[in-house]
């Protein structure tokens, strides 16, 4: 079954389970908004902001109805403080940037640029880290009774935040080894280090995006 017609069905489903008299079931707000919208998609009016909104609201039925959602939980207050963490050791990272990106050997010898600290921040580097695997807490967002004019936002910047993850990961160890690549030197050390502080930018604004969209204070 096409998964267009999977989610209408489903919809109408939990549409009959909210209206019996032997189920004490609140409908979604996003009931109507996730039938119309499939009913809309066979006029060829179909977004893809509708396209959230629609499996969203589909998801939200199903958790209201009691009825297992194939997805799993919701985030639960400790993933999302992961985000919020997360966010704030971004912003740390970038008020002190050099500071935290430079390492000098003990009683005054030798300082250098490193870019391990930008992979420790964004959640590259340990279990332990706030950012860790975070795209797994952003997958459980699904769940939610998410306000759907804020779905489309949302997305974009889980996705700006996946790539910005990528390229940072990669500028940043491109960086650690540039000194030592042929025709590479301290000078190929700091380009690929600012390249990855760029990458940083772009994934704190994604997570305060985020933040915003899950009223997370």
């Amino acid at each position: 079954m096409p998964s267009s017609n999977r989610a209408l069905s489903l919809a109408l489903f939990s549409t009959l389970l909210s209206s019996s008299d032997a189920f004490s079931v609140q409908p979604s707000k996003n009931l109507r908004t996730s039938v119309d919208l499939n009913l809309a998609k066979t006029n060829g009016e179909f977004s893809r902001r509708d396209a959230l909104i629609s499996t969203f609201g589909v998801a939200s039925v199903l958790s209201n109805s009691n009825i297992a959602w194939a997805g799993g939980s919701p985030p639960t207050k400790e993933d999302l403080q992961r985000i919020k963490v997360g966010y704030e050791g971004l912003t740390y990272l970038l008020a002190n940037f050099e500071q935290e990106t430079t390492i000098c050997r003990e009683n005054g010898g030798e300082c250098k640029r490193d870019a391990d600290p930008v992979r420790r921040y964004m959640g590259l580097r340990s279990t332990t880290d706030p950012l860790f695997q975070i795209e797994k807490v952003f997958a459980k967002v699904k769940n939610m009774d998410l306000d759907p004019d804020q779905l489309e936002a949302f997305f974009e910047a889980t996705e700006d935040w996946n790539t910005a993850m990528n390229m940072s990961n990669s500028m940043a160890f491109i960086s650690q080894f540039g000194e030592y690549n042929p025709g590479g030197g301290k000078d190929e050390v700091l380009k690929y280090l600012e390249e990855a502080k760029i990458q940083v930018v772009r994934a704190q604004k994604s997570l305060k995006t985020i933040m915003e969209c899950l009223e997370i204070s």
